[in-house]
Protein backbone atom coordinates (compact mmCIF):
# COMPACT_ATOMS: atom_id res chain seq x y z
CA UNK A 1 0.00 0.00 0.00
CA UNK A 2 1.80 3.61 -0.37
CA UNK A 3 1.79 5.63 2.45
CA UNK A 4 -0.23 8.87 2.08
CA UNK A 5 1.44 12.35 2.08
CA UNK A 6 1.56 13.40 6.13
CA UNK A 7 1.48 17.34 7.22
CA UNK A 8 2.32 18.24 10.86
CA UNK A 9 1.93 22.18 11.09
CA UNK A 10 4.42 22.97 14.31
CA UNK A 11 3.23 26.38 14.54
CA UNK A 12 1.31 28.78 11.90
CA UNK A 13 -2.06 27.60 11.94
CA UNK A 14 -4.09 29.52 14.67
CA UNK A 15 -1.99 32.35 15.25
CA UNK A 16 0.19 35.20 13.80
CA UNK A 17 4.05 33.84 13.73
CA UNK A 18 6.24 30.77 14.47
CA UNK A 19 5.21 29.71 10.87
CA UNK A 20 6.56 26.15 10.90
CA UNK A 21 4.97 23.44 8.38
CA UNK A 22 6.45 19.57 8.65
CA UNK A 23 6.07 18.15 5.07
CA UNK A 24 6.42 13.69 5.66
CA UNK A 25 6.47 11.25 2.88
CA UNK A 26 7.60 7.47 4.15
CA UNK A 27 10.82 8.06 5.55
CA UNK A 28 11.50 11.67 3.97
CA UNK A 29 10.72 14.70 6.14
CA UNK A 30 11.05 18.28 4.62
CA UNK A 31 10.34 21.28 6.60
CA UNK A 32 9.19 24.55 5.47
CA UNK A 33 10.31 27.80 7.64
CA UNK A 34 11.20 27.63 10.89
CA UNK A 35 9.69 31.27 12.32
CA UNK A 36 9.19 33.21 15.71
CA UNK A 37 6.51 34.44 17.59
CA UNK A 38 6.46 37.80 19.56
CA UNK A 39 5.10 37.64 22.80
CA UNK A 40 1.36 38.12 23.39
CA UNK A 41 0.76 40.64 26.32
CA UNK A 42 -0.10 38.11 29.30
CA UNK A 43 3.42 36.77 28.37
CA UNK A 44 5.47 38.89 30.87
CA UNK A 45 9.25 38.81 30.50
CA UNK A 46 9.64 36.53 27.82
CA UNK A 47 11.82 37.76 24.50
CA UNK A 48 10.18 35.15 21.64
CA UNK A 49 7.97 32.15 20.99
CA UNK A 50 9.83 29.66 19.18
CA UNK A 51 7.74 25.98 18.06
CA UNK A 52 7.97 22.89 20.23
CA UNK A 53 9.87 20.60 18.01
CA UNK A 54 9.20 17.38 20.30
CA UNK A 55 7.70 15.74 17.87
CA UNK A 56 10.44 15.87 15.41
CA UNK A 57 13.30 14.72 17.85
CA UNK A 58 13.01 11.05 17.29
CA UNK A 59 12.83 11.54 13.90
CA UNK A 60 16.37 13.43 12.89
CA UNK A 61 17.81 11.19 11.01
CA UNK A 62 14.35 11.53 8.33
CA UNK A 63 14.75 14.91 8.12
CA UNK A 64 16.42 15.66 4.22
CA UNK A 65 15.94 19.42 4.46
CA UNK A 66 14.45 23.14 5.65
CA UNK A 67 13.14 25.14 2.85
CA UNK A 68 12.78 28.75 3.85
CA UNK A 69 10.46 30.71 1.70
CA UNK A 70 11.50 34.43 2.72
CA UNK A 71 13.70 36.27 5.37
CA UNK A 72 11.36 37.54 7.77
CA UNK A 73 11.66 36.66 11.28
CA UNK A 74 7.91 34.46 11.61
CA UNK A 75 9.69 32.59 9.07
CA UNK A 76 13.12 32.30 9.82
CA UNK A 77 13.40 33.70 13.50
CA UNK A 78 13.43 30.13 15.38
CA UNK A 79 16.75 28.67 13.37
CA UNK A 80 19.18 29.50 16.04
CA UNK A 81 16.88 27.71 18.48
CA UNK A 82 15.51 24.91 16.73
CA UNK A 83 18.74 23.90 14.40
CA UNK A 84 20.75 22.24 17.49
CA UNK A 85 17.99 20.38 18.38
CA UNK A 86 17.55 19.04 15.30
CA UNK A 87 20.71 17.82 14.17
CA UNK A 88 21.68 20.81 12.39
CA UNK A 89 20.03 19.43 8.38
CA UNK A 90 20.46 21.79 5.95
CA UNK A 91 18.92 24.86 4.70
CA UNK A 92 17.66 25.68 1.17
CA UNK A 93 16.83 29.51 0.89
CA UNK A 94 16.88 32.30 -2.00
CA UNK A 95 19.97 34.05 -2.20
CA UNK A 96 18.72 37.12 0.09
CA UNK A 97 16.99 35.04 2.40
CA UNK A 98 20.42 32.76 2.74
CA UNK A 99 22.53 36.08 3.60
CA UNK A 100 19.53 37.32 6.34
CA UNK A 101 19.95 34.06 7.78
CA UNK A 102 23.72 33.91 7.68
CA UNK A 103 23.68 37.07 9.76
CA UNK A 104 21.30 35.38 12.62
CA UNK A 105 23.23 32.53 12.67
CA UNK A 106 26.56 34.19 13.36
CA UNK A 107 24.93 35.97 15.69
CA UNK A 108 24.18 32.48 17.60
CA UNK A 109 27.77 31.28 16.39
CA UNK A 110 26.28 28.44 14.65
CA UNK A 111 27.38 29.45 11.46
CA UNK A 112 30.20 27.01 10.62
CA UNK A 113 27.84 23.94 12.21
CA UNK A 114 25.06 24.68 9.05
CA UNK A 115 24.85 24.03 5.37
CA UNK A 116 22.83 26.68 3.92
CA UNK A 117 22.32 25.67 0.22
CA UNK A 118 21.24 28.95 -2.04
CA UNK A 119 17.60 28.05 -4.46
CA UNK A 120 16.40 30.31 -7.62
CA UNK A 121 12.89 29.82 -8.65
CA UNK A 122 12.70 27.43 -11.17
CA UNK A 123 15.16 25.47 -9.87
CA UNK A 124 14.48 21.91 -8.38
CA UNK A 125 15.72 19.90 -5.20
CA UNK A 126 15.39 16.13 -4.46
CA UNK A 127 14.46 15.00 -0.81
CA UNK A 128 14.65 11.47 -1.12
CA UNK A 129 11.64 10.44 -2.61
CA UNK A 130 10.86 14.23 -2.55
CA UNK A 131 11.10 16.01 -5.32
CA UNK A 132 11.10 20.37 -4.92
CA UNK A 133 10.48 23.34 -7.17
CA UNK A 134 10.52 27.02 -6.63
CA UNK A 135 8.29 29.46 -7.79
CA UNK A 136 8.87 33.24 -7.42
CA UNK A 137 6.22 34.88 -5.23
CA UNK A 138 5.49 38.58 -4.19
CA UNK A 139 5.86 39.93 -0.61
CA UNK A 140 6.95 42.46 1.17
CA UNK A 141 10.48 41.41 1.15
CA UNK A 142 12.41 40.31 -2.23
CA UNK A 143 13.31 36.71 -3.43
CA UNK A 144 10.07 34.88 -1.84
CA UNK A 145 9.32 31.67 -3.07
CA UNK A 146 6.60 29.01 -3.04
CA UNK A 147 7.33 25.82 -3.27
CA UNK A 148 5.71 22.96 -5.33
CA UNK A 149 6.66 19.55 -3.94
CA UNK A 150 6.45 16.22 -5.81
CA UNK A 151 5.70 13.35 -3.78
CA UNK A 152 4.77 9.87 -4.74
CA UNK A 153 1.04 10.49 -3.33
CA UNK A 154 0.71 13.51 -5.69
CA UNK A 155 1.58 17.01 -6.11
CA UNK A 156 1.79 19.46 -3.15
CA UNK A 157 1.79 23.56 -3.40
CA UNK A 158 2.84 25.82 -0.44
CA UNK A 159 2.25 29.29 -1.21
CA UNK A 160 4.61 30.57 1.04
CA UNK A 161 3.77 34.28 2.32
CA UNK A 162 2.13 36.00 -1.02
CA UNK A 163 0.23 38.80 -2.79
CA UNK A 164 -0.77 39.74 -6.76
CA UNK A 165 1.51 42.98 -7.17
CA UNK A 166 1.74 43.83 -10.81
CA UNK A 167 4.33 46.71 -9.90
CA UNK A 168 6.34 45.21 -6.87
CA UNK A 169 9.89 47.59 -6.12
CA UNK A 170 12.04 44.57 -7.65
CA UNK A 171 10.04 44.02 -11.11
CA UNK A 172 9.78 40.96 -10.20
CA UNK A 173 5.97 39.45 -10.69
CA UNK A 174 4.55 36.43 -8.97
CA UNK A 175 5.31 33.79 -11.72
CA UNK A 176 1.59 33.36 -12.97
CA UNK A 177 2.53 31.37 -15.62
CA UNK A 178 3.91 28.36 -13.32
CA UNK A 179 1.32 28.20 -11.39
CA UNK A 180 -1.11 28.15 -13.83
CA UNK A 181 1.47 24.80 -15.21
CA UNK A 182 0.72 23.51 -11.53
CA UNK A 183 -2.53 23.49 -11.86
CA UNK A 184 -2.62 22.06 -15.41
CA UNK A 185 -0.92 18.88 -14.10
CA UNK A 186 -3.38 18.28 -10.83
CA UNK A 187 -2.46 19.47 -7.36
CA UNK A 188 -3.24 17.55 -4.63
CA UNK A 189 -3.40 19.52 -1.97
CA UNK A 190 -2.71 23.56 -1.84
CA UNK A 191 -1.46 25.25 1.23
CA UNK A 192 -2.20 29.41 0.88
CA UNK A 193 -1.85 31.88 3.29
CA UNK A 194 -4.55 33.15 4.65
CA UNK A 195 -3.43 36.39 6.70
CA UNK A 196 -5.92 38.85 4.80
CA UNK A 197 -8.47 36.63 4.34
CA UNK A 198 -10.72 39.04 6.22
CA UNK A 199 -9.73 41.88 4.03
CA UNK A 200 -11.99 42.52 0.92
CA UNK A 201 -10.57 43.22 -2.44
CA UNK A 202 -7.17 43.50 -3.74
CA UNK A 203 -3.76 44.23 -1.54
CA UNK A 204 -2.56 47.32 -2.74
CA UNK A 205 1.18 47.59 -4.06
CA UNK A 206 3.83 48.52 -2.97
CA UNK A 207 3.84 51.18 -6.25
CA UNK A 208 1.07 53.11 -3.74
CA UNK A 209 4.31 54.04 -1.00
CA UNK A 210 6.51 55.46 -3.34
CA UNK A 211 4.24 57.58 -4.51
CA UNK A 212 2.85 58.51 -0.79
CA UNK A 213 6.71 58.86 -0.20
CA UNK A 214 7.13 61.05 -3.05
CA UNK A 215 4.14 63.42 -1.42
CA UNK A 216 5.96 63.49 1.91
CA UNK A 217 9.21 63.95 1.00
CA UNK A 218 8.14 67.08 -1.03
CA UNK A 219 6.07 68.64 1.79
CA UNK A 220 8.75 67.79 4.69
CA UNK A 221 10.67 71.48 5.13
CA UNK A 222 12.96 69.40 8.41
CA UNK A 223 14.50 65.93 8.86
CA UNK A 224 12.54 62.95 7.65
CA UNK A 225 12.48 59.93 10.35
CA UNK A 226 11.42 56.76 8.59
CA UNK A 227 10.62 53.52 10.70
CA UNK A 228 10.36 49.97 9.37
CA UNK A 229 10.77 46.29 9.76
CA UNK A 230 14.29 45.87 9.61
CA UNK A 231 13.65 43.22 6.78
CA UNK A 232 11.45 44.75 4.91
CA UNK A 233 14.25 45.63 2.27
CA UNK A 234 11.99 46.52 -0.88
CA UNK A 235 10.50 49.29 1.76
CA UNK A 236 13.71 50.80 2.46
CA UNK A 237 14.46 51.18 -1.50
CA UNK A 238 11.81 53.18 -1.98
CA UNK A 239 13.11 55.29 0.98
CA UNK A 240 16.44 55.64 -0.21
CA UNK A 241 15.21 56.57 -4.31
CA UNK A 242 13.12 58.99 -2.59
CA UNK A 243 15.35 60.59 -1.01
CA UNK A 244 17.88 60.77 -3.62
CA UNK A 245 15.15 62.57 -5.69
CA UNK A 246 14.45 65.52 -3.37
CA UNK A 247 18.66 65.34 -2.31
CA UNK A 248 18.83 63.95 0.83
CA UNK A 249 20.84 61.57 2.53
CA UNK A 250 20.54 58.90 4.07
CA UNK A 251 21.58 57.44 7.70
CA UNK A 252 20.64 53.97 8.90
CA UNK A 253 20.11 53.53 12.45
CA UNK A 254 19.45 50.52 14.82
CA UNK A 255 21.66 47.06 14.68
CA UNK A 256 19.17 44.87 12.85
CA UNK A 257 18.32 47.42 10.45
CA UNK A 258 22.34 48.01 9.56
CA UNK A 259 22.94 44.36 9.26
CA UNK A 260 20.25 44.15 7.28
CA UNK A 261 20.86 46.74 4.74
CA UNK A 262 24.68 45.65 4.53
CA UNK A 263 23.99 41.88 3.29
CA UNK A 264 21.18 43.17 0.81
CA UNK A 265 23.66 45.87 -0.20
CA UNK A 266 26.46 43.12 -0.52
CA UNK A 267 24.10 40.89 -2.39
CA UNK A 268 22.93 43.63 -5.22
CA UNK A 269 19.46 43.46 -3.60
CA UNK A 270 19.32 47.04 -2.66
CA UNK A 271 21.14 49.64 -4.35
CA UNK A 272 22.03 53.66 -3.72
CA UNK A 273 23.29 56.61 -6.05
CA UNK A 274 26.74 57.34 -4.75
CA UNK A 275 27.23 60.01 -1.59
CA UNK A 276 23.34 58.99 -0.31
CA UNK A 277 23.42 56.29 2.01
CA UNK A 278 25.54 56.85 4.38
CA UNK A 279 28.23 54.33 6.47
CA UNK A 280 28.11 53.55 9.61
CA UNK A 281 31.27 55.65 10.55
CA UNK A 282 29.78 58.71 8.66
CA UNK A 283 27.02 58.89 10.58
CA UNK A 284 28.35 62.28 12.35
CA UNK A 285 28.00 63.86 8.93
CA UNK A 286 24.07 64.18 9.38
CA UNK A 287 24.52 67.04 12.17
CA UNK A 288 26.61 68.85 10.00
CA UNK A 289 23.53 69.03 7.34
CA UNK A 290 20.53 71.31 6.90
CA UNK A 291 17.72 69.55 8.69
CA UNK A 292 16.28 69.14 5.07
CA UNK A 293 18.82 67.25 3.72
CA UNK A 294 18.46 64.36 6.07
CA UNK A 295 16.74 61.03 6.02
CA UNK A 296 16.79 58.52 8.98
CA UNK A 297 15.68 54.89 8.80
CA UNK A 298 15.45 53.52 11.74
CA UNK A 299 13.65 49.97 13.82
CA UNK A 300 11.09 50.71 15.96
CA UNK A 301 8.07 50.33 14.19
CA UNK A 302 6.34 47.99 16.40
CA UNK A 303 7.27 49.92 19.63
CA UNK A 304 10.01 47.61 21.01
CA UNK A 305 11.37 49.15 24.06
CA UNK A 306 14.66 48.27 23.18
CA UNK A 307 14.54 50.20 19.60
CA UNK A 308 16.22 52.94 18.17
CA UNK A 309 12.66 55.03 17.59
CA UNK A 310 11.23 54.03 21.02
CA UNK A 311 14.75 55.35 22.59
CA UNK A 312 14.44 58.29 20.82
CA UNK A 313 10.62 59.24 21.61
CA UNK A 314 11.87 58.37 25.13
CA UNK A 315 14.87 61.18 24.71
CA UNK A 316 17.20 58.54 25.83
CA UNK A 317 18.43 57.78 22.56
CA UNK A 318 22.55 58.70 21.96
CA UNK A 319 22.67 59.98 18.81
CA UNK A 320 19.44 61.84 17.40
CA UNK A 321 17.25 63.99 19.78
CA UNK A 322 13.66 64.68 18.02
CA UNK A 323 12.83 68.43 17.98
CA UNK A 324 9.76 69.87 16.35
CA UNK A 325 10.06 70.05 12.58
CA UNK A 326 10.74 66.30 12.03
CA UNK A 327 8.17 64.23 10.23
CA UNK A 328 8.42 60.75 11.23
CA UNK A 329 6.62 57.79 8.79
CA UNK A 330 5.97 54.83 10.60
CA UNK A 331 6.04 52.58 7.86
CA UNK A 332 5.06 49.18 9.01
CA UNK A 333 1.54 47.83 10.28
CA UNK A 334 1.52 47.09 13.89
CA UNK A 335 1.55 43.41 14.73
CA UNK A 336 -1.54 41.88 16.17
CA UNK A 337 -0.95 42.81 20.52
CA UNK A 338 1.73 45.75 19.47
CA UNK A 339 -0.87 48.36 19.15
CA UNK A 340 -0.32 49.62 22.78
CA UNK A 341 3.51 50.01 22.15
CA UNK A 342 3.29 51.47 18.76
CA UNK A 343 0.57 54.05 20.01
CA UNK A 344 2.88 55.02 22.98
CA UNK A 345 5.53 55.51 20.81
CA UNK A 346 3.45 57.92 18.62
CA UNK A 347 2.21 59.98 21.52
CA UNK A 348 5.60 60.32 22.39
CA UNK A 349 6.98 61.59 19.39
CA UNK A 350 3.94 64.04 19.59
CA UNK A 351 5.34 65.08 22.61
CA UNK A 352 8.23 66.00 21.46
CA UNK A 353 6.41 68.10 18.38
CA UNK A 354 7.07 65.33 15.74
CA UNK A 355 4.81 65.49 13.09
CA UNK A 356 3.55 61.06 12.91
CA UNK A 357 2.15 59.90 9.87
CA UNK A 358 0.45 56.19 10.52
CA UNK A 359 -1.83 54.14 9.76
CA UNK A 360 -3.74 53.25 6.14
CA UNK A 361 -5.14 56.33 5.66
CA UNK A 362 -1.91 57.87 4.56
CA UNK A 363 -0.68 54.92 2.20
CA UNK A 364 2.92 54.92 4.68
CA UNK A 365 2.41 50.89 4.39
CA UNK A 366 0.89 48.52 2.65
CA UNK A 367 0.84 44.18 3.43
CA UNK A 368 2.93 42.22 1.80
CA UNK A 369 -0.33 39.32 1.61
CA UNK A 370 -3.24 38.42 -0.45
CA UNK A 371 -6.61 39.94 0.23
CA UNK A 372 -9.56 37.85 -0.86
CA UNK A 373 -9.62 38.71 -4.49
CA UNK A 374 -6.07 37.24 -4.90
CA UNK A 375 -6.81 34.48 -3.01
CA UNK A 376 -9.60 33.33 -5.16
CA UNK A 377 -7.02 33.71 -8.07
CA UNK A 378 -4.27 31.59 -6.34
CA UNK A 379 -7.49 29.01 -6.06
CA UNK A 380 -8.40 28.85 -9.09
CA UNK A 381 -5.10 28.97 -11.07
CA UNK A 382 -3.69 25.97 -9.16
CA UNK A 383 -7.17 24.05 -8.44
CA UNK A 384 -6.33 21.76 -6.08
CA UNK A 385 -8.00 18.43 -4.86
CA UNK A 386 -7.96 19.63 -1.42
CA UNK A 387 -7.23 22.55 0.16
CA UNK A 388 -5.89 23.35 4.01
CA UNK A 389 -5.63 27.31 4.60
CA UNK A 390 -2.11 28.50 6.65
CA UNK A 391 -0.61 31.19 8.21
CA UNK A 392 -3.38 33.14 9.98
CA UNK A 393 -5.44 33.47 13.17
CA UNK A 394 -8.51 31.07 13.39
CA UNK A 395 -10.90 33.16 12.01
CA UNK A 396 -8.52 34.03 8.47
CA UNK A 397 -8.43 30.06 8.49
CA UNK A 398 -12.39 29.89 8.77
CA UNK A 399 -12.74 32.60 5.91
CA UNK A 400 -10.30 31.59 3.87
CA UNK A 401 -12.08 28.23 3.71
CA UNK A 402 -14.90 29.78 3.07
CA UNK A 403 -13.28 31.53 -0.47
CA UNK A 404 -12.14 27.94 -1.30
CA UNK A 405 -15.58 26.39 -0.78
CA UNK A 406 -17.20 28.87 -2.42
CA UNK A 407 -15.52 28.72 -5.77
CA UNK A 408 -16.23 24.83 -5.55
CA UNK A 409 -14.19 22.66 -3.67
CA UNK A 410 -15.80 20.62 -1.85
CA UNK A 411 -16.31 20.63 2.09
CA UNK A 412 -15.33 17.64 2.79
CA UNK A 413 -12.11 18.36 1.40
CA UNK A 414 -11.15 21.38 2.82
CA UNK A 415 -9.31 20.72 6.07
CA UNK A 416 -8.83 23.73 8.56
CA UNK A 417 -6.44 22.69 11.41
CA UNK A 418 -4.59 23.87 13.80
CA UNK A 419 -0.74 23.22 15.32
CA UNK A 420 -0.33 20.20 15.92
CA UNK A 421 -2.65 18.25 13.85
CA UNK A 422 -1.84 15.46 11.72
CA UNK A 423 -3.43 15.60 8.22
CA UNK A 424 -2.83 12.20 6.25
CA UNK A 425 -3.71 12.96 2.58
CA UNK A 426 -3.92 10.68 -0.12
CA UNK A 427 -5.55 10.16 -3.83
CA UNK A 428 -8.43 9.08 -2.31
CA UNK A 429 -9.41 10.69 0.74
CA UNK A 430 -7.57 13.01 3.47
CA UNK A 431 -8.17 12.95 7.43
CA UNK A 432 -6.73 14.17 10.65
CA UNK A 433 -5.20 10.94 12.66
CA UNK A 434 -3.49 12.40 15.08
CA UNK A 435 -2.46 15.11 17.51
CA UNK A 436 1.14 15.94 18.58
CA UNK A 437 2.90 18.28 20.93
CA UNK A 438 3.32 21.76 19.01
CA UNK A 439 2.49 24.42 22.48
CA UNK A 440 4.59 27.43 23.02
CA UNK A 441 8.53 27.23 24.02
CA UNK A 442 9.42 30.59 25.32
CA UNK A 443 12.89 32.18 25.24
CA UNK A 444 13.43 34.51 28.28
CA UNK A 445 17.09 35.61 28.06
CA UNK A 446 19.35 32.58 27.53
CA UNK A 447 17.46 30.61 28.48
CA UNK A 448 14.89 28.25 26.22
CA UNK A 449 12.09 26.42 26.93
CA UNK A 450 12.81 27.17 31.19
CA UNK A 451 10.11 28.86 31.31
CA UNK A 452 6.64 27.47 31.58
CA UNK A 453 3.17 27.96 31.91
CA UNK A 454 3.33 27.60 35.71
CA UNK A 455 6.00 30.50 35.58
CA UNK A 456 4.13 32.55 33.81
CA UNK A 457 0.86 32.15 35.92
CA UNK A 458 3.16 33.42 38.93
CA UNK A 459 4.41 35.83 36.75
CA UNK A 460 0.93 37.42 35.98
CA UNK A 461 -0.26 36.93 39.76
CA UNK A 462 2.97 39.35 40.55
CA UNK A 463 2.00 41.63 38.05
CA UNK A 464 -1.00 42.03 39.38
CA UNK A 465 -1.55 41.54 43.13
CA UNK A 466 2.73 41.99 43.96
CA UNK A 467 3.55 39.73 46.65
CA UNK A 468 4.38 39.44 50.27
CA UNK A 469 7.66 37.80 52.00
CA UNK A 470 6.86 36.74 55.41
CA UNK A 471 10.29 35.87 57.80
CA UNK A 472 9.38 34.73 61.42
CA UNK A 473 12.10 32.54 63.24
CA UNK A 474 10.80 29.55 65.45
CA UNK A 475 11.81 27.50 68.15
CA UNK A 476 12.16 23.93 66.19
CA UNK A 477 11.22 22.15 69.14
CA UNK A 478 7.99 23.65 70.46
CA UNK A 479 6.77 25.17 67.00
CA UNK A 480 6.51 28.78 68.81
CA UNK A 481 7.42 31.90 67.24
CA UNK A 482 10.48 33.49 68.67
CA UNK A 483 11.10 36.57 66.22
CA UNK A 484 9.11 38.10 63.61
CA UNK A 485 6.66 37.80 61.54
CA UNK A 486 8.61 40.50 59.41
CA UNK A 487 6.61 41.07 56.52
CA UNK A 488 8.03 42.96 52.95
CA UNK A 489 5.67 44.06 50.65
CA UNK A 490 6.89 44.41 46.89
CA UNK A 491 3.81 45.60 44.50
CA UNK A 492 0.62 45.10 46.91
CA UNK A 493 0.90 48.14 49.46
CA UNK A 494 3.59 51.06 50.58
CA UNK A 495 4.49 49.39 54.18
CA UNK A 496 5.53 53.46 55.39
CA UNK A 497 1.37 54.11 54.29
CA UNK A 498 0.37 51.01 55.33
CA UNK A 499 1.72 50.01 58.93
CA UNK A 500 -1.28 49.77 60.35
CA UNK A 501 -2.69 47.05 57.90
CA UNK A 502 1.19 45.17 58.42
CA UNK A 503 1.08 45.19 61.99
CA UNK A 504 -2.87 43.63 61.79
CA UNK A 505 -0.92 41.29 59.38
CA UNK A 506 1.62 40.19 61.81
CA UNK A 507 -0.52 40.08 64.85
CA UNK A 508 -2.72 37.12 62.68
CA UNK A 509 0.18 35.27 61.91
CA UNK A 510 1.43 34.95 65.42
CA UNK A 511 -2.00 34.48 66.83
CA UNK A 512 -2.50 31.33 64.56
CA UNK A 513 0.82 29.83 65.45
CA UNK A 514 0.39 30.17 68.80
CA UNK A 515 -2.83 28.69 69.06
CA UNK A 516 -2.07 25.59 67.00
CA UNK A 517 1.92 24.57 66.98
CA UNK A 518 2.90 22.37 64.59
CA UNK A 519 4.84 19.79 67.07
CA UNK A 520 4.19 16.16 66.65
CA UNK A 521 3.23 14.71 70.21
CA UNK A 522 5.41 11.94 70.30
CA UNK A 523 7.31 13.22 73.86
CA UNK A 524 10.70 10.73 72.38
CA UNK A 525 10.94 12.97 69.01
CA UNK A 526 9.12 16.46 69.13
CA UNK A 527 9.69 17.42 65.71
CA UNK A 528 8.37 20.60 64.01
CA UNK A 529 6.03 19.95 60.47
CA UNK A 530 7.74 22.90 58.65
CA UNK A 531 5.35 22.35 55.99
CA UNK A 532 2.59 23.22 57.95
CA UNK A 533 4.37 26.23 59.05
CA UNK A 534 4.34 27.64 55.86
CA UNK A 535 0.52 26.55 55.04
CA UNK A 536 -0.57 27.92 58.10
CA UNK A 537 1.45 31.40 57.40
CA UNK A 538 -0.14 31.87 53.78
CA UNK A 539 -3.69 30.33 54.72
CA UNK A 540 -4.31 32.69 57.44
CA UNK A 541 -2.57 35.93 56.01
CA UNK A 542 -4.36 34.68 52.60
CA UNK A 543 -7.46 35.21 54.42
CA UNK A 544 -7.16 38.38 56.06
CA UNK A 545 -5.44 40.54 53.16
CA UNK A 546 -8.43 39.64 51.01
CA UNK A 547 -10.75 40.14 53.58
CA UNK A 548 -9.30 43.84 54.13
CA UNK A 549 -8.33 44.64 50.85
CA UNK A 550 -10.00 42.43 48.51
CA UNK A 551 -6.55 41.79 46.67
CA UNK A 552 -4.78 38.05 46.20
CA UNK A 553 -0.89 38.75 46.57
CA UNK A 554 1.07 36.16 46.28
CA UNK A 555 2.21 34.97 50.10
CA UNK A 556 6.02 33.64 50.51
CA UNK A 557 6.62 32.33 53.68
CA UNK A 558 10.47 32.19 54.85
CA UNK A 559 10.28 29.97 58.18
CA UNK A 560 13.57 29.77 59.68
CA UNK A 561 14.29 27.52 63.10
CA UNK A 562 16.34 27.72 66.46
Amino acid sequence: MTPRFRCIPLGGLGEIGRNMMVLEYDRDIVIIDVGVMFPENEMLGVDLVIPDVSYLLDKVDRIRGIIITHGHEDHTGSLPYVLPQLGFPPIWATTLTAGLISVKLKEHRLTDRVAINVISPGKEVRFGALRAEFFRVCHSIPDGVGVALHTPAGLVVHTGDFKFDYTPVDRRQTDFARLAALGAQGVLCLFSDSTHADQAGYTPSERVVGEALDGYFAAARGRIIVTTFASLISRIQQVIDTAARYDRRVGIIGRSMVQNVTIAQELGYLTAPPGVLLKAEELGQLKQLPPRQVVLITTGSQGEPTSALTRMANRDHRQIEIVPGDTVIMSAGPIPGNEELVHRTIDNLFRLGANVLWGHETNVHVSGHASQEELKLMLSLVRPKYFVPVHGEYRHLILHARIAQGLGIPPQNIFVIEDGEVLEIGPERGEVTEHVSAGYVFVDGLGVGDVGQVVLRDRQALAQDGILIVTITVDRHTGLPIAGPDIVSRGFVYVRENEELVEKARAQVQLALRASPAVSRDDEARQVDWQYVKNKIRDVLSRFVYEQTRRRPMILPLVMEV
